[in-house]
């Protein structure tokens, strides 16, 4: 089949093409190659082939499949989404992981956390737990008076008592609005990508937090507008 379509290809050369409509036709040539080999390797060698070598869109080649240690769904496709809120709902710091794993990016958010507004400016920090590593918490704690990092699995009695402490507790209850902000930006256009193209897909991501904070300080400016409008009752 792929002998068939580089001859094919072949036969069109002495034709008028468009340099995209070549880029579009080696494109897809390519996956068609890229294909055939993964289905030999997967079905005539038994080979477990990597995600980081399948092709999970032939439109949209940098999708990733994405386990979401869920039921329903258990897996997506896209790309991993970070996001760093503060105390007032708003959106500080965002990346899109392409292929990085969620427990090497506590220590470089908070590293753009603290570039931008300088040590001291943060008293806490709160990690899901598929950020908890032992050595980024004790590194971030130089820095940050208060770090949160559930551990994952089965607790030591010190981990535990740290676990209960007081401020610890607080800041980790505090965390779950992160919960309701990302089903907010979901709403906010970031449930699915209708732009194409990796740039599209970042330049997409980012309007979507725009949009968000946008909303967000909009919603509060409203709100001290009507309680300034509101009547003083006094009761004697």
């Amino acid at each position: 089949m792929a002998a068939k379509v580089n001859a094919s290809l072949l036969g069109l050369c002495a034709q008028a093409v468009a340099p995209a409509h070549w880029e579009a036709l080696a494109y897809f040539h390519g996956m068609l190659v890229k294909h055939l080999d993964l289905v030999a390797r997967r079905l005539l060698l038994g080979e477990t082939i990597p995600a980081a070598e399948k092709v999970f869109s032939l439109f949209e080649p940098h999708t990733e499949w994405i386990k979401k240690g869920k039921q329903r769904p258990n897996v997506e496709l896209g790309h991993r989404f970070l996001i760093a809120t503060d105390q007032h709902q708003l959106i500080q710091d965002y990346a899109v992981l392409q292929g990085a794993a969620e427990v090497d990016q506590s220590v470089p958010v908070a590293d753009r956390l603290l570039g931008r507004y300088g040590a001291g400016a943060i008293a806490s920090l709160s990690f899901d737990k598929g950020f908890t590593r032992a050595t980024d918490r004790d590194l971030l704690g130089l820095y940050v008076p208060t770090v949160v990092m559930s551990k994952r699995g089965k607790k030591s009695a010190a981990d535990a008592e740290r676990e209960s402490g007081k401020q610890f507790v607080a800041r980790r209850r505090q965390h779950s609005a992160v919960e309701s902000e990302i089903n907010s930006l979901e709403h906010h256009g970031l449930n699915r990508c209708l732009d194409t193209g990796l740039a599209g897909y970042l330049r997409y991501a980012g309007l979507g937090v725009m949009s968000y904070n946008l909303h967000m300080i909009g919603r509060e400016l409203l709100a001290r507008e009507q309680a300034a409008a509101e009547p003083v009752r006094r009761v004697a």
